[in-house]
């Protein structure tokens, strides 16, 4: 049975002084008219921002000085992370990269892979989408049908990936293939493959949401061309590698501070002599996000270490994304507002948007169904 311990970590010397830099950053932007504090920051695609966090040296802080990198530690890199969060910076176009396949590429990608890919990445001019999801399979990523079948010198990919966020506008992704017939494992056989999304053999297709925004794409492979020298690890890892990327996607602050700026509007909004409901709302949320942040900064100590936190991860990212999913159904309760739809700074446009955002929050990443069946397995209960 799985041991959930969530120990406090001690920020290192200088975390204060890195805090402050990253807050002056945003504060000069947002006085100059360059950037608009977000609602959802880690979706906002701005590449003109992530280029000043790569000259700030706030992209690939972890990885080597060889590659780009600062050399930072795990609890430095979060300390950048939440700021940027909590402050509403667009750091969308970036995100995915920095936050976990850039990561898999140092541990697990080729030489060329780490030499041609991240120093663009810590640049801030070099995108990643994740190829997970497939059509019917829902949150099962065991039941991946993309295949690819060896040739001369690399790989051929056929098949379909969705909900593939940003893909319109990333370089890369890394996407999840089965190279083996499926076996009594049904984790074995498979692979992850780096993509250039520019290449020919790969189409892009948008999926429109509700209000007619363009995030999800469908990305379709019809004979794609992939070098060996672009497979992550070992033909038949995959799965390995599936879930240790999931562990950097599922545990950080994005999972409960994607709302943090609608909360803060709607404090003030509510104003400074708040009823008894919604002191009292407000002081239950404001106590989830200290218990949250305390678990996910635990996990960044954990992953600075080496270790593999995936079900302290699903934890925190079930936990965090219900809080996030809550917060708009009890503001609208509170506030006599009636939410509109428009990308303004309005507190009815902002309901409304984040209204309508809210069923997402418990869907990326991993359903709450599939988190809780691996929260279950690992506390011993199936």
């Amino acid at each position: 049975m799985h041991e959930f311990r969530f120990d406090p970590v001690q920020m290192p010397a200088g975390t204060e002084a890195l805090r402050g830099s990253v807050r002056a950053l945003i504060a000069k932007e947002v006085a100059r008219g360059a950037i608009t504090p977000s609602r959802n920051s880690w979706s906002t695609f701005d590449p003109e921002f992530s280029r000043k966090c790569g000259a700030h040296g706030y992209i690939g802080m972890r990885w080597p000085k060889q590659y780009g990198g600062q050399e930072r530690s795990a609890l430095e890199r979060y300390v950048v992370t939440e700021e940027m969060l909590a402050g509403g910076a667009p750091v969308g176009a970036h995100w995915i990269a920095d936050r976990q396949s850039g990561q898999q590429i140092l541990r697990y990608g080729s030489e060329r892979a780490k030499k041609s890919i991240l120093p663009k990445i810590v640049a801030g001019t070099c995108y990643f989408s994740i190829g997970m999801s497939e059509p019917d399979s829902g949150s099962d990523l065991a039941a991946v049908r993309t295949r690819a079948t060896k040739v001369d010198g690399g790989w051929n990919i056929s098949g379909t990936k969705v909900w593939t966020s940003s893909a319109h506008r990333t370089h890369y992704l890394i996407a999840l293939a089965r190279t083996a017939p499926k076996a009594e494992d049904r984790h074995a056989g498979m692979t992850q493959f780096i993509v250039d999304l520019s290449q020919p053999g790969v189409s892009v297709r948008p999926i429109h949401n509700l209000y007619g925004g363009h995030d999800f794409n469908e990305v379709v492979f019809d004979g794609h061309f992939v070098a060996d020298d672009m497979v992550m690890g070992e033909p038949g890892m995959g799965w390995k590698l599936v879930t240790s990327e999931l562990a950097f996607e599922r545990s950080g602050p994005d999972r409960f501070l994607s709302t943090y700026q609608f909360l803060l509007e709607s404090i003030r909004a509510i104003g400074p002599e708040p009823d008894a409901r919604s002191a009292s709302e407000i002081g239950r949320f404001v106590a989830h996000l200290a218990t949250l942040r305390r678990m996910s900064t635990s996990i960044a100590g954990m992953l600075e270490r080496g270790a593999q936190p995936v079900v302290e991860a699903a934890l925190v990212k079930d936990i965090g994304t219900a809080l996030e999913r809550e917060m708009p159904e009890t503001f609208r309760h509170l506030l006599p507002t009636e939410p509109t739809l428009g990308a303004g700074t309005s507190y009815a446009e902002l309901l409304g948007m984040t209204i309508l955002s809210a069923p997402g929050f418990t869907l990326r990443g991993g359903t709450r169904e599939i988190l809780r069946g691996m929260i279950a397995r690992g506390l011993g209960l199936r």
